[in-house]
C-alpha cells in the first residue's frame, strides 16, 4: 500500500518535473508556441470547413478534391525543407514560413469560387511544410543542447493551439461573426506572436552549428528525402494511420456531427475540440509516460483505442457519443507523432536529417490526403464508411508497431 502511494507520488513528480522544465525554459516554450500558433489557425479554419462547404455548394467528394490541394502543396515544398533550413536557419525557417501560414488561410475561408480556394489550400500546404520541419528541428536542437526532452510537449502545445482555435470558432459561430473576420483576427495574433518569439528563436543553437564543439549530425545539409529502407517504411505506414486519424478530425468532425448527426453547429465546431483536448493532455504527460510504458507498447495501444474511438463515433451515431469518440481518437493518436517523428531521426544508415524529412513527407501525406480520400468514400458509400476506413488503417498499424524495431 505504501510502496503503490509512493510509487504514484514518484509518477506524479516526474510528470510535474517534465511540465516545469519546459514552461520555464525560453527556448522550449518559444519553440512550443510555435507549434501552438501553427494549430491555433488550423482549428479555427476547420471549424468554418462546413461553411465554405456550404457556400461554394460543394458535394462531399468536391470538397475532398479541393482539400487535396493542401497536400500537393506539401509534397512540393517537403523535398526541399532541408536544404531551405540548412540556408536560411531553423529561426528564419520557422519565421517565414509561420508567415505564409499566417497569410495563406486566410485565401480559402474567403475563395469565391473552387479554384481560389484551392490555389489558397496549395500555399498553405507549401508554407506548413516548412513550418512542419523547421519548427520540429528546432524542438530537437534544444533538445540536444539542454540534454532535455520536449518533443511530446511541444506537440502538446500543437495540440492546445488547436483546442483553443476550435473553442473560439465554436463561440464565434455561436455569435455569427462572420468567418472572414475571424480568420483575419487570428491570422493577425499568429504575425504578431511571430514577430514577438523571433529574438527567443535566433538563440536556439542551430544544427549547423556545433554544440560543445561537435558537429551535430541532424544537420539538415545535403539530401533532404531518401528511400525509405525497412525500419524508416514501416515508421511511415504507422505514421500514415496515426496522421489519417488527426485528419479525420481536423477536417471532417464538424462535416460529420452538422451534417450526418444533424448538430448544431456550435455542438460540431466541439468535434475537433474534444480531439484536441485528450491529443493535449496526453501529449503534456507524454515525456514522463513514453519511458514508463515503452514506444512500442504505446504505439500498440494507442491505435486501438483511436480505433475504437472512430467506431463508437459509428455505432451510436448521436452528437454526445460521437464526441466522446472524438475523444478517444485524440487519445490514441496522441503520442504517435512525437515517438516517429525523434524515432525517424535514429534510423540506421540514413542521416537524420534526411529520416526527418522523408517521415515528415509521408506523415503529412496522411495527414492532408487522408481527409480528401475519405470524402470520395463518403460520396460513394456515406461518411460512416469513411470513418470506418481510418479505423480499420489504426488497426493494421496497431499490428505493425510489433515489427518495428527501433522503439
Amino acid at each position: 500500500m505504501n510502496t503503490t502511494i509512493s510509487l504514484n507520488k514518484t509518477n506524479r513528480n516526474v510528470f510535474l518535473q517534465n511540465l516545469l522544465t519546459f514552461f520555464l525554459n525560453r527556448q522550449a516554450l518559444a519553440v512550443g508556441l510555435v507549434f501552438a500558433s501553427d494549430s491555433l489557425l488550423f482549428g479555427s479554419w476547420v471549424a468554418h470547413i462546413p461553411h465554405v462547404k456550404a457556400n461554394l455548394h460543394l458535394s462531399d467528394a468536391e470538397l475532398g478534391l479541393t482539400l487535396f490541394a493542401m497536400p500537393v502543396g506539401l509534397l512540393i515544398m517537403n523535398p526541399l525543407t532541408g536544404w531551405i533550413v540548412a540556408k536560411l536557419g531553423e529561426a528564419k525557417a520557422c519565421f517565414w514560413s509561420a508567415v505564409g501560414v499566417a497569410l495563406a488561410v486566410c485565401v480559402p475561408i474567403n475563395a469565391p469560387n473552387t479554384l481560389v480556394m484551392a490555389l489558397g489550400l496549395f500555399l498553405l500546404g507549401l508554407s506548413s511544410a516548412l513550418l512542419n520541419v523547421a519548427m520540429n528541428t528546432s524542438a530537437t536542437n534544444v533538445e540536444r543542447s539542454q540534454n532535455i526532452s520536449i518533443m511530446s510537449s511541444c506537440h502538446g502545445m500543437w495540440s492546445l493551439g488547436g483546442l483553443i482555435g476550435s473553442g473560439i470558432a465554436g463561440l464565434v459561430i455561436a455569435l455569427h461573426v462572420s468567418p472572414s473576420i475571424h480568420m483575419a483576427i487570428m491570422s493577425g495574433l499568429v504575425l504578431l506572436a511571430t514577430f514577438l518569439l523571433q529574438p527567443i528563436l535566433q538563440t536556439v543553437p542551430s544544427s549547423s552549428r556545433p554544440v560543445d564543439g561537435q558537429t551535430d549530425p541532424a544537420q539538415p545539409s545535403g539530401s533532404s528525402f531518401v528511400v525509405p529502407n525497412l525500419d524508416l517504411l514501416l515508421m511511415i505506414l504507422i505514421g500514415l494511420a496515426v496522421a489519417m486519424g488527426e485528419g479525420v478530425a481536423l477536417d471532417w468532425s464538424a462535416v460529420y456531427l452538422r451534417e450526418t448527426l444533424g448538430a448544431t453547429s456550435q455542438i460540431a465546431a466541439l468535434g475537433f475540440g474534444a480531439f484536441s483536448l485528450t491529443m493535449t493532455s496526453f501529449r503534456f504527460l507524454g515525456d514522463g509516460i513514453i519511458p514508463k510504458i515503452g514506444a512500442k507498447n504505446w504505439l500498440q495501444l494507442g491505435a486501438v483505442v483511436a480505433a475504437i474511438g472512430l467506431l463508437i463515433a459509428i455505432a451510436f451515431p448521436y452528437p454526445a457519443t460521437a464526441l466522446i469518440g472524438f475523444a478517444l481518437l485524440g487519445a490514441g493518436c496522441s503520442l504517435g507523432a512525437p515517438i516517429l517523428y525523434s524515432a525517424s531521426m535514429r534510423v540506421p544508415g540514413i542521416p537524420p536529417a534526411a529520416g526527418l524529412a522523408t517521415f515528415a513527407t509521408f506523415s503529412f501525406i496522411g495527414f492532408l490526403a487522408g481527409p480528401p480520400v475519405i470524402g470520395f468514400v463518403a460520396e460513394a458509400f456515406g461518411l460512416y464508411y469513411g470513418l470506418g476506413f481510418v479505423a480499420v488503417i489504426l488497426i493494421i498499424s496497431a499490428v505493425l508497431s510489433r515489427v518495428v524495431k527501433l522503439f
